[in-house]
């Protein structure tokens, strides 16, 4: 992914993303059963996974950065 994607993706809910991720766990389904995928779907297939990566990565922070805000209020408050 671009960096210009990675900050709009950075900038979606979780739910958008976990959409994202699915069409485009779809579309690396779709190049690898094709048989006669020759080196360009092989390409294709390797970009997608590390857009899945980077999506799960984001999704991951946005999972954890609400709960480390609760843990960080609750110190400030004793």
């Amino acid at each position: 992914m671009k960096v210009k994607d990675l900050r709009i993706s950075r900038q979606k809910t979780l739910d958008e993303l976990k959409k994202v991720v699915l069409t485009k766990k779809n579309e690396l389904d779709r190049t690898l059963v094709k048989k006669n995928s020759g080196q360009q779907n092989l390409k294709i297939s390797k970009f997608l996974k590390r857009d899945i990566a980077q999506i799960l990565t984001i999704i991951r922070e946005k999972e954890l950065s609400p709960k480390e805000e609760l843990v960080s209020r609750k110190k400030g408050a004793k």
